[in-house]
Protein backbone atom coordinates (compact mmCIF):
# COMPACT_ATOMS: atom_id res chain seq x y z
CA UNK A 1 0.00 0.00 0.00
CA UNK A 2 1.12 3.79 0.06
CA UNK A 3 2.55 5.23 2.53
CA UNK A 4 -0.15 8.12 2.61
CA UNK A 5 -2.17 8.49 5.75
CA UNK A 6 -4.55 5.66 6.11
CA UNK A 7 -8.04 6.33 6.64
CA UNK A 8 -9.60 4.67 10.31
CA UNK A 9 -11.96 1.64 8.96
CA UNK A 10 -10.91 1.00 5.56
CA UNK A 11 -7.57 1.27 6.35
CA UNK A 12 -6.46 2.46 2.81
CA UNK A 13 -4.99 5.59 1.33
CA UNK A 14 -4.66 7.83 -1.40
CA UNK A 15 -3.43 5.61 -4.72
CA UNK A 16 -4.59 3.05 -3.37
CA UNK A 17 -7.54 2.73 -5.17
CA UNK A 18 -8.75 3.49 -8.41
CA UNK A 19 -11.54 5.87 -9.40
CA UNK A 20 -13.96 3.31 -10.21
CA UNK A 21 -14.62 0.73 -7.07
CA UNK A 22 -17.12 -1.84 -7.27
CA UNK A 23 -18.97 -2.14 -4.10
CA UNK A 24 -20.45 -5.64 -2.76
CA UNK A 25 -21.35 -6.27 0.97
CA UNK A 26 -19.82 -9.84 1.49
CA UNK A 27 -16.19 -9.44 2.07
CA UNK A 28 -16.14 -12.97 0.06
CA UNK A 29 -17.51 -11.62 -3.08
CA UNK A 30 -14.46 -8.85 -3.22
CA UNK A 31 -12.37 -11.99 -4.18
CA UNK A 32 -14.65 -13.20 -6.43
CA UNK A 33 -15.31 -9.66 -8.25
CA UNK A 34 -11.05 -9.26 -8.39
CA UNK A 35 -10.68 -12.88 -10.43
CA UNK A 36 -12.32 -10.44 -13.47
CA UNK A 37 -9.26 -7.93 -12.65
CA UNK A 38 -6.36 -8.18 -14.22
CA UNK A 39 -3.18 -8.16 -11.89
CA UNK A 40 -5.58 -8.07 -8.78
CA UNK A 41 -3.97 -7.45 -5.47
CA UNK A 42 -5.54 -7.45 -2.32
CA UNK A 43 -4.84 -4.04 -0.34
CA UNK A 44 -6.42 -4.41 3.17
CA UNK A 45 -8.95 -6.63 5.22
CA UNK A 46 -9.84 -4.33 8.10
CA UNK A 47 -13.02 -4.66 9.82
CA UNK A 48 -15.73 -5.77 6.99
CA UNK A 49 -13.85 -3.68 4.54
CA UNK A 50 -11.88 -5.89 2.46
CA UNK A 51 -10.50 -4.34 -0.83
CA UNK A 52 -8.75 -5.40 -4.09
CA UNK A 53 -7.00 -2.97 -6.76
CA UNK A 54 -6.47 -4.31 -9.96
CA UNK A 55 -6.60 -3.57 -13.62
CA UNK A 56 -9.07 -3.92 -16.84
CA UNK A 57 -8.59 -3.37 -20.05
CA UNK A 58 -11.31 -0.67 -21.94
CA UNK A 59 -12.31 -0.52 -25.48
CA UNK A 60 -9.30 1.73 -26.63
CA UNK A 61 -6.57 -1.14 -25.43
CA UNK A 62 -5.58 0.96 -22.39
CA UNK A 63 -6.03 -0.45 -18.81
CA UNK A 64 -8.26 1.17 -16.41
CA UNK A 65 -7.31 0.98 -12.18
CA UNK A 66 -10.53 -0.42 -10.59
CA UNK A 67 -10.97 -1.76 -7.11
CA UNK A 68 -13.40 -3.60 -5.39
CA UNK A 69 -14.41 -2.77 -1.48
CA UNK A 70 -16.43 -4.66 0.20
CA UNK A 71 -19.03 -2.78 2.33
CA UNK A 72 -20.14 -4.74 5.11
CA UNK A 73 -24.21 -5.22 5.38
CA UNK A 74 -26.49 -1.84 5.99
CA UNK A 75 -26.34 1.66 5.20
CA UNK A 76 -24.06 2.49 8.22
CA UNK A 77 -20.97 0.64 7.05
CA UNK A 78 -21.85 1.46 3.40
CA UNK A 79 -21.98 5.10 4.36
CA UNK A 80 -18.64 4.97 6.31
CA UNK A 81 -17.14 2.95 3.17
CA UNK A 82 -18.10 5.96 0.65
CA UNK A 83 -16.89 8.63 2.53
CA UNK A 84 -13.26 7.25 3.34
CA UNK A 85 -13.08 6.07 -0.35
CA UNK A 86 -14.03 9.53 -1.63
CA UNK A 87 -11.41 11.15 0.69
CA UNK A 88 -8.56 8.66 -0.97
CA UNK A 89 -9.64 9.79 -4.65
CA UNK A 90 -12.63 7.36 -6.00
CA UNK A 91 -14.97 8.91 -7.83
CA UNK A 92 -17.55 6.72 -9.36
CA UNK A 93 -19.22 3.44 -7.45
CA UNK A 94 -20.93 0.21 -8.30
CA UNK A 95 -23.16 -1.38 -5.16
CA UNK A 96 -22.76 -4.96 -6.77
CA UNK A 97 -24.87 -6.67 -4.24
CA UNK A 98 -27.98 -9.04 -4.03
CA UNK A 99 -31.82 -8.55 -3.33
CA UNK A 100 -34.87 -10.03 -2.80
CA UNK A 101 -37.35 -9.64 -5.83
CA UNK A 102 -40.73 -7.68 -5.18
CA UNK A 103 -42.42 -8.58 -8.53
CA UNK A 104 -43.51 -11.66 -9.79
CA UNK A 105 -41.88 -10.64 -12.64
CA UNK A 106 -38.84 -10.16 -11.30
CA UNK A 107 -37.03 -13.87 -11.10
CA UNK A 108 -34.27 -15.37 -8.94
CA UNK A 109 -31.27 -15.31 -10.94
CA UNK A 110 -32.46 -11.91 -12.93
CA UNK A 111 -30.64 -8.26 -12.48
CA UNK A 112 -32.06 -5.09 -11.43
CA UNK A 113 -30.46 -2.06 -12.15
CA UNK A 114 -31.99 0.67 -9.43
CA UNK A 115 -32.47 3.83 -10.82
CA UNK A 116 -33.42 5.18 -7.19
CA UNK A 117 -34.03 4.13 -3.61
CA UNK A 118 -37.10 4.08 -0.75
CA UNK A 119 -35.51 5.32 2.09
CA UNK A 120 -36.70 3.06 4.78
CA UNK A 121 -33.46 3.69 6.67
CA UNK A 122 -32.24 5.38 9.19
CA UNK A 123 -28.71 6.50 7.76
CA UNK A 124 -29.30 9.10 5.68
CA UNK A 125 -32.27 10.78 7.72
CA UNK A 126 -28.92 11.95 9.40
CA UNK A 127 -27.64 13.73 6.37
CA UNK A 128 -30.55 15.20 4.68
CA UNK A 129 -34.36 15.50 5.07
CA UNK A 130 -36.39 12.59 3.83
CA UNK A 131 -37.79 14.69 0.87
CA UNK A 132 -34.54 14.64 -0.69
CA UNK A 133 -34.70 11.39 -3.31
CA UNK A 134 -32.57 8.49 -3.32
CA UNK A 135 -31.36 8.90 -7.09
CA UNK A 136 -28.37 6.52 -8.85
CA UNK A 137 -26.38 8.89 -11.21
CA UNK A 138 -28.24 8.53 -14.51
CA UNK A 139 -25.05 7.89 -16.72
CA UNK A 140 -24.01 5.32 -14.35
CA UNK A 141 -27.52 4.17 -14.66
CA UNK A 142 -27.41 4.48 -18.59
CA UNK A 143 -24.07 2.40 -18.78
CA UNK A 144 -25.73 -0.16 -16.59
CA UNK A 145 -28.27 -0.68 -18.60
CA UNK A 146 -26.10 -0.65 -21.79
CA UNK A 147 -23.79 -3.28 -20.66
CA UNK A 148 -27.04 -5.50 -19.50
CA UNK A 149 -28.26 -5.07 -23.45
CA UNK A 150 -24.92 -5.86 -24.81
CA UNK A 151 -24.41 -8.85 -22.43
CA UNK A 152 -27.78 -9.95 -22.99
CA UNK A 153 -28.38 -10.92 -19.54
CA UNK A 154 -32.16 -11.16 -18.26
CA UNK A 155 -32.29 -7.44 -16.44
CA UNK A 156 -35.45 -4.86 -14.94
CA UNK A 157 -34.54 -1.14 -14.18
CA UNK A 158 -36.72 0.87 -11.81
CA UNK A 159 -37.23 1.83 -8.00
CA UNK A 160 -35.75 -0.24 -4.91
CA UNK A 161 -36.45 -0.57 -1.48
CA UNK A 162 -34.08 0.09 0.96
CA UNK A 163 -34.37 -1.01 5.23
CA UNK A 164 -32.42 -1.92 8.06
CA UNK A 165 -33.76 -5.14 9.48
CA UNK A 166 -33.45 -7.87 7.57
CA UNK A 167 -35.95 -10.32 9.20
CA UNK A 168 -38.55 -8.16 8.89
CA UNK A 169 -39.17 -9.56 5.92
CA UNK A 170 -39.64 -13.17 6.65
CA UNK A 171 -42.05 -15.68 7.35
CA UNK A 172 -44.48 -14.85 10.60
CA UNK A 173 -42.88 -16.83 13.60
CA UNK A 174 -44.54 -18.00 16.42
CA UNK A 175 -44.42 -14.87 18.43
CA UNK A 176 -45.17 -11.72 15.56
CA UNK A 177 -43.55 -8.80 15.98
CA UNK A 178 -44.33 -5.58 17.70
CA UNK A 179 -45.13 -3.97 14.35
CA UNK A 180 -45.84 -6.63 12.43
CA UNK A 181 -49.36 -5.68 10.57
CA UNK A 182 -47.72 -2.14 10.24
CA UNK A 183 -44.76 -3.47 8.24
CA UNK A 184 -47.05 -6.08 6.49
CA UNK A 185 -48.77 -3.09 5.48
CA UNK A 186 -45.49 -1.25 4.06
CA UNK A 187 -44.34 -4.56 1.92
CA UNK A 188 -47.85 -4.17 0.39
CA UNK A 189 -47.20 -0.25 -0.45
CA UNK A 190 -43.84 -1.28 -2.01
CA UNK A 191 -45.19 -4.07 -4.28
CA UNK A 192 -48.22 -1.99 -5.66
CA UNK A 193 -46.14 0.64 -6.33
CA UNK A 194 -43.74 -1.37 -8.31
CA UNK A 195 -40.88 -1.48 -6.15
CA UNK A 196 -38.66 -4.07 -7.99
CA UNK A 197 -36.72 -4.99 -5.19
CA UNK A 198 -35.29 -4.92 -1.27
CA UNK A 199 -31.62 -4.85 -0.25
CA UNK A 200 -29.84 -2.71 2.63
CA UNK A 201 -27.00 -0.68 1.08
CA UNK A 202 -29.00 1.82 -1.85
CA UNK A 203 -30.21 4.42 0.07
CA UNK A 204 -26.46 5.78 1.72
CA UNK A 205 -25.14 5.43 -1.68
CA UNK A 206 -27.21 7.19 -3.48
CA UNK A 207 -27.80 9.71 -1.19
CA UNK A 208 -24.29 10.65 -0.05
CA UNK A 209 -22.91 10.45 -3.56
CA UNK A 210 -25.47 13.02 -4.84
CA UNK A 211 -24.85 15.40 -2.39
CA UNK A 212 -20.76 15.11 -2.31
CA UNK A 213 -21.20 15.24 -6.36
CA UNK A 214 -20.09 11.52 -6.68
CA UNK A 215 -21.25 8.82 -9.21
CA UNK A 216 -23.15 5.96 -7.99
CA UNK A 217 -25.08 3.31 -9.60
CA UNK A 218 -26.47 0.14 -8.65
CA UNK A 219 -26.67 -3.88 -10.33
CA UNK A 220 -28.60 -6.70 -8.17
CA UNK A 221 -28.47 -10.11 -8.75
CA UNK A 222 -31.57 -11.51 -7.03
CA UNK A 223 -31.56 -14.66 -5.07
CA UNK A 224 -34.59 -14.49 -3.03
CA UNK A 225 -38.52 -13.78 -3.77
CA UNK A 226 -39.76 -11.62 -1.14
CA UNK A 227 -42.94 -11.17 -2.26
CA UNK A 228 -43.31 -14.35 -1.42
CA UNK A 229 -42.40 -14.68 2.29
CA UNK A 230 -38.54 -16.36 0.50
CA UNK A 231 -35.76 -13.70 0.97
CA UNK A 232 -33.17 -15.98 0.11
CA UNK A 233 -33.64 -19.02 -2.45
CA UNK A 234 -30.64 -19.51 -3.93
CA UNK A 235 -27.65 -17.60 -4.43
CA UNK A 236 -27.44 -16.93 -8.91
CA UNK A 237 -26.76 -13.94 -10.91
CA UNK A 238 -24.14 -12.61 -9.05
CA UNK A 239 -21.16 -13.36 -11.70
CA UNK A 240 -23.95 -11.42 -14.30
CA UNK A 241 -24.60 -9.00 -11.85
CA UNK A 242 -20.15 -8.33 -12.12
CA UNK A 243 -19.87 -8.49 -15.27
CA UNK A 244 -22.44 -6.30 -15.97
CA UNK A 245 -20.45 -3.49 -13.58
CA UNK A 246 -17.54 -4.34 -15.40
CA UNK A 247 -18.90 -3.66 -18.65
CA UNK A 248 -20.61 -0.32 -17.50
CA UNK A 249 -17.11 0.72 -16.13
CA UNK A 250 -15.70 0.06 -19.83
CA UNK A 251 -18.77 1.94 -21.28
CA UNK A 252 -18.12 5.01 -18.81
CA UNK A 253 -14.00 5.25 -19.60
CA UNK A 254 -14.95 5.38 -23.45
CA UNK A 255 -17.27 8.38 -23.02
CA UNK A 256 -15.04 10.43 -21.55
Amino acid sequence: MSEHKKEYHIALGKGDVGKYVLLPGDPGRTELIAKFFDDAKEMVFNREYRTFTGHITGYNGKKIKISTTSTGIGCPSTAICIEELAKIGAETFIRVGTAGSLQKEVKIGDVVISTAAIREEGTTRQYIPLSYPAVASIDVTNALISAAKKLKFRWHAGIVHCKDAFYIESEKGALPLPLQEYNDLLWKAWERGNALATSMESAALFVISSIKKLNAGEVLAIIGATWSKAPIVKKVGIEEAIKIAIEAVKILESEK
